[in-house]
C-alpha cells in the first residue's frame, strides 16, 4: 500500500523577507498548505483542548499597516475612514511574483490578517478597505492609485429575495452616511429575506446573516454605513401576483399540502453506511486509493442492497433508515458519503439498474419505512463543487512519490489516477482551467510533461510538492464559495469565529453557507431530495454554522416539505450547556441546546421559542462513558434535569454509539463492555423522552471494541467499527444473525415501544436515579398514554413510585397487572431487565428474552 508522503512547509518566496512568525502562525500555515487528502475519514470533531490566548489590547497602541508585496513586506500605514472602523490604503502592484498581502496590527505580526495571503493579479492597482472589526477586506482595482474615486462616491446596494440575490443600488441620504430604499417582498422565495452589500461582490455585506421579514409586504430600509445599523419599518400589504387572495389569479401558487399529522417521534431509526452495509451489486464496487485491503472494496455496500435487506430492518422493528450522504463524493477516502463534490447527483457507485436512490425510497415506503438523508452543508470536498466552482490541484495522476518508480496499491498501479475513470482522472470538473481540462481527457498513464502554472515546474517529478495535488491553499479560494480563514487548530475548537469560518480538514473545505450562490445552490439540490420522498433529514457539523443561518436553510426545507423532520449533529464531550449556564469552557452559542431555540441570548434560553430543529443528544451520550459501559445508571438524573432548556427534549435524538464516536473514556471505540450493559442502555434508550437510534450491526455486538474509524498509519475499514457488514446479512448468514440474544432485545424492545404512545411522545416526570436503578414516569397528552418505567442494572430493584395518576396498569414486560388507588405504584424488575406499567396498557408485549423478562 502506498500513502503520499506528508508534505513540509513550503519556503517564503525570495521576494518576501519578513520577521520569523510565532509558533502559533506557523502551525496555522502549515495546515493551510498541508492537508493532505484521504489520510482521515470523514469530518469528525474531536477537537484538542483549548490553547490559552494572549490579550495584546493593552499591550501597545495599535495601528493597522499595509504589509506585502508592493512594499517588500515593509509597513505602510493606512488611513482610517472617519466615523468608522474601517482602514483604507491604494497599493499598486506591478512586476512582482506571487502579489499579495496582509494588514497588520502593531508591525510586528502579533496580530495580522487575513489567516492567509490576500492575493490579486498583477500590474494593477487597488484601493483596499480593512475593517478591523469584522476583519472584512475589501478591494476595488482603480486606473492608479492618485485616480481613486474619494470616499464620498460610496455605493450600498440591497440583495435579497425581491431582485433574486441581485444589486439594487440604493438611496445616499444627503450629509449622511445613511442610505435608503423602499423594496415590496412579494412571494419571490419560501422565505422572504434580504443583505445590504457594499461592492455587489459579497466581500463586504451586511449582517452576517439574512434579514428575515414578512412577506407580502412593502419595506422602508435604512443602512448606516458607518455603523452597519440596519432598520427596516414594515408599510402596505402586497395584494397583487403571489400574495393576491384572489383563487382566480394565475400566478398564484398551489395552496401547500394539507399536513399528514407525520410525529418523528413514533419512529425508531436504524442508521448505517450503506456502503459498508451490504452488497447487493458488485459491479459498482470501487476502491478508494487510501487504505487498500484486497478482497474489501471501500465501496462495497450499494442501494441493490440496502433494497434486498429492507425486510431485515423491518423485522428488527425499526421504522426508519439513516443512510449516509448519498451524493456524488471526491476524496481519497470517500466511502462515507461526506467528502460532498456534486450535490445535484447520486453516486454511481450506490446505484444500479433498477436500484436508483428514487427506487429504494419508493422500496422502503412500500414497506412502511421512512427515508432519513445525511446533509452535509458546511464544506465541500476538496475537489470544489461540479459545475460551479474549482479548487486549484494538480491532476493526482500525475503524483510521483520520493525516489520515483511506479506506485504499486492494488488497483492504483503506475499512479494515483482513478483507476475506473477513463483517463483516471476523476476530477471532471468543467469549471476548471482548460489547461486542466485538457488532461481530464488525455494522457492516462500521466506521462506527458505538465508544467505547473504556480511555480513553473514540470512534473511528473518524484517527491514534488505534495501539497499541489492533495493540499488546499486556503488563501486562495474563491471567496464567493468558502471562507478564506485557514485551517482549525488549537483553540478554535471552542471558538465560534473560528469553528463557523475554518476548514475542518484538507478534504472539508468551509462553504461560505451565508452567500445566496451557496445557498441558492445547497438549497436547490434539496429540494429535489424532498420531492423524491425523503422523509428526514440528519444534518452534518452542525456547530460550524451560525446558528441563524443554519435555521435559515432548515426553514427553507421545511416550507418546502412541511412534514419533515430535521435533526443534527453537534459534538460536544461534555453536557455542553454554555459557560452563560454552568461551568463550561464554551459559550452556548455553539452548543446543542442552543439550535433548538430561537432565542437571542444564550443565558436565557427560554426567551425564545423551539426552532423546529432537534439535534443528537451529545449531552447525555457524554454520561455513558461513566455509567452505562460500567453497567449503572449514574448521573443520568443530572443530564435530565436540564430537559428544559431544549425547545422540545422529547424530539432528541438519542444513541449508544455511532460511526464517530463511542461510550469509552477516549470516545473513540465501539461498545465494548458485557451484553449485559448493552442491554440496560438500550432499556434506557428505548424507555427515555427522545427517538433512540441504533448503529448498524449493534443488534448482534458486531465489532465489539473496535475503532470507531481508521487510526494510525495502517489500520484498514475490516478493522473498524465501519467494518463491512454483509456478511451476516447473506441468506445462509441470516438465520444465525436474527437468534442473537440482543437482535431479539432490540426487535422486542421496538415492539414494546411502539405500542405505547407515552414512550413515544410522552414528558418525563418523576425521575428519580439512584445508579443500580432509574425510575420515572411518561406522560402523553395529559393521561391519553400514560406510563410508569423502573429500570434495573446488575441486580434485582424494588420501586415504588408516588404521585401517579390511580388506575390499572398492566405491564409491558411481564404481563403483571397492579391497581392503583392511593397514588403510588410499587413493582420489582429483574436484573437487566425493565418494568413499563403502562395505565389501561395491553399487557405483555412480545416473548421473554435473556434480558427483558
Amino acid at each position: 500500500m502506498h500513502t503520499p508522503t506528508p508534505p513540509t512547509p513550503p519556503t517564503s518566496a525570495p521576494t518576501r523577507p519578513r520577521p520569523r512568525a510565532s509558533r502559533s502562525q506557523r502551525l496555522a500555515a502549515f495546515a493551510g498548505l498541508a492537508g493532505l487528502a484521504g489520510l482521515a475519514g470523514a469530518c469528525t470533531e474531536l477537537a484538542p483542548e483549548r490553547d490559552h490566548q494572549i490579550d495584546r489590547s493593552t499591550e501597545k497602541a495599535a495601528s493597522w499597516f499595509f504589509r506585502g508585496t508592493p512594499n517588500d513586506w515593509d509597513i505602510t500605514p493606512t488611513s482610517a475612514i472617519a466615523g468608522t472602523s474601517k482602514y483604507e490604503t491604494c497599493q499598486t502592484f506591478s512586476g512582482v511574483f506571487d502579489p499579495r498581502f496582509k494588514f497588520d496590527r502593531y508591525g510586528d505580526w502579533s496580530e495580522n490578517y487575513p489567516a492567509q495571503d490576500y492575493r490579486v493579479a498583477d500590474n494593477a492597482s487597488y484601493h483596499i478597505v480593512f475593517d478591523e472589526q469584522s476583519k472584512a477586506i475589501t478591494v476595488e482595482q482603480v486606473g492608479d492609485c492618485d485616480a481613486e474615486p474619494p470616499q464620498s462616491d460610496d455605493t450600498w446596494y440591497f440583495r435579497g429575495t425581491p431582485n433574486a440575490w441581485g444589486t439594487t443600488e440604493m438611496t445616499p441620504e444627503p450629509d449622511t452616511t445613511r442610505f435608503a430604499i423602499n423594496v415590496a417582498f412579494a412571494g419571490e422565495d419560501a422565505v422572504a429575506r434580504f443583505k445590504v452589500d457594499h461592492h455587489g461582490d459579497w466581500l463586504d455585506s451586511y449582517p452576517a446573516q439574512d434579514i428575515p421579514v414578512d412577506d407580502c409586504y412593502v419595506y422602508d430600509i435604512v443602512f448606516d454605513s458607518a455603523s452597519h445599523d440596519i432598520t427596516y419599518t414594515r408599510g402596505d400589504a402586497v395584494t397583487t401576483g403571489a400574495c393576491s387572495n384572489d383563487p382566480g389569479d394565475p400566478t398564484d401558487p398551489p395552496p401547500p399540502p394539507d399536513p399528514s399529522g407525520v410525529d418523528f417521534r413514533e419512529e425508531t431509526i436504524y442508521f448505517l453506511l450503506t456502503a459498508r452495509f451490504y452488497d447487493g451489486d458488485p459491479s459498482n464496487n470501487y476502491y478508494n486509493r487510501d487504505r487498500i485491503e484486497l478482497g474489501d472494496p471501500h465501496w462495497r455496500g450499494d442501494f441493490q442492497g440496502l433494497i434486498d435487506r429492507l425486510d431485515y430492518i423491518a423485522d428488527l422493528g425499526f421504522t426508519a433508515i439513516w443512510i449516509t450522504p448519498p451524493v456524488e463524493n471526491r476524496s481519497g477516502l470517500d466511502y462515507h458519503g461526506y467528502h460532498a463534490y456534486d450535490w445535484n447527483r447520486i453516486d454511481p457507485r450506490l446505484e444500479s439498474p433498477g436500484a436508483s436512490y428514487q427506487d429504494l425510497i419508493d422500496a422502503a415506503h412500500a414497506r412502511g419505512l421512512k427515508i432519513i438523508q445525511d446533509v452535509v452543508i458546511n464544506h465541500s470536498s476538496q475537489y470544489g463543487i461540479r459545475g460551479e466552482v474549482w479548487i486549484d490541484h494538480l491532476p493526482i495522476k500525475y503524483y510521483r512519490p520520493a525516489g520515483g518508480g511506479a506506485i504499486d496499491n492494488g488497483p492504483y498501479q503506475g499512479n494515483l489516477g482513478d483507476y475506473l475513470s477513463p483517463f483516471r482522472e476523476d476530477n471532471d470538473n468543467p469549471v476548471a482551467p482548460a489547461w486542466f481540462r485538457e488532461r481530464q481527457t488525455s494522457d492516462p498513464e500521466g506521462v506527458v510533461p505538465l508544467v505547473d502554472p504556480r511555480t513553473g515546474a514540470t512534473v511528473p517529478s518524484p517527491g514534488y510538492d505534495a501539497n499541489r495535488f492533495f493540499g488546499i491553499d486556503a488563501g486562495g479560494l474563491d471567496p464567493s464559495w468558502y471562507h478564506l480563514d485557514g485551517f482549525m487548530a488549537g483553540g478554535d475548537w471552542e471558538n465560534p469565529l473560528s469553528l463557523q469560518r475554518k476548514h475542518l480538514a484538507g478534504d472539508c473545505i468551509d462553504l461560505a453557507t451565508e452567500n445566496a450562490n451557496v445557498r441558492d445552490y445547497l438549497n436547490s439540490a434539496m429540494y429535489r431530495y424532498l420531492d423524491m420522498g425523503v422523509d428526514a433529514i440528519r444534518l452534518d457539523t452542525v456547530k460550524h454554522i451560525e446558528r441563524d443561518e443554519l435555521l435559515s436553510y432548515v426553514d427553507a426545507w421545511r416550507a418546502h416539505a412541511p412534514d419533515l423532520f430535521v435533526f443534527g449533529e453537534n459534538l460536544v464531550k461534555g453536557t455542553g450547556l454554555g459557560s452563560e449556564l454552568a461551568n463550561d469552557n464554551a459559550s452556548a452559542v455553539i452548543r446543542p441546546w442552543w439550535y433548538t431555540r430561537r432565542t437571542p441570548d444564550p443565558g436565557n434560553p427560554t426567551a425564545g421559542p423551539d426552532s423546529g430543529f432537534s439535534v443528537l443528544d451529545f449531552s447525555l451520550f457524554s454520561t455513558f462513558r461513566d455509567n452505562l459501559s460500567h453497567g449503572n445508571y449514574g448521573g443520568i438524573g443530572g443530564v435530565l434535569a436540564w430537559d428544559w432548556i431544549y425547545g422540545d427534549a422529547t424530539k432528541l435524538v438519542t444513541f449508544l454509539q455511532n460511526h464517530d464516536v463511542g461510550p469509552d473514556n477516549d470516545f473513540k471505540y465501539r461498545f465494548s463492555g458485557e451484553s449485559w450493559q448493552a442491554a440496560i442502555a438500550y432499556n434506557l434508550l428505548w424507555t427515555l423522552r427522545g427517538i433512540p437510534a441504533l448503529y448498524y450491526g449493534e443488534e448482534i455486538e458486531f465489532m465489539k471494541g473496535a475503532p470507531q474509524d481508521i487510526d494510525g498509519p495502517s489500520r484498514v475499514l475490516s478493522e473498524t467499527g465501519r467494518a463491512y457488514f454483509g456478511d451476516h446479512l447473506t441468506a445462509a448468514a441470516l438465520p444465525t444473525t436474527q437468534s442473537h440474544p440482543m437482535y431479539r432485545h432490540i426487535q422486542r424492545l421496538n415492539a414494546i415501544r411502539r405500542s405505547v404512545p407515552a414512550l413515544q411522545k410522552g414528558v418525563m416526570r418523576q425521575v428519580n436515579e439512584f445508579g443500580s436503578g432509574m425510575s420515572f414516569v411518561r406522560d402523553y397528552g395529559d393521561g391519553q398514554s400514560y406510563a410508569v418505567v423502573g429500570l434495573a442494572t446488575g441486580s434485582a430493584q424494588s420501586f415504588s413510585v408516588s404521585g401517579v395518576r390511580n388506575g390499572s396498569y398492566r405491564d409491558a414486560v411481564t404481563g403483571n397487572q397492579i391497581t392503583v388507588s392511593g397514588g403510588t405504584l410499587s413493582f420489582s424488575v429483574r436484573e437487566h431487565s425493565a418494568g413499563i406499567y403502562v395505565l389501561d396498557g395491553p399487557g405483555k408485549i412480545g416473548s421473554d428474552g435473556v434480558y427483558l423478562r
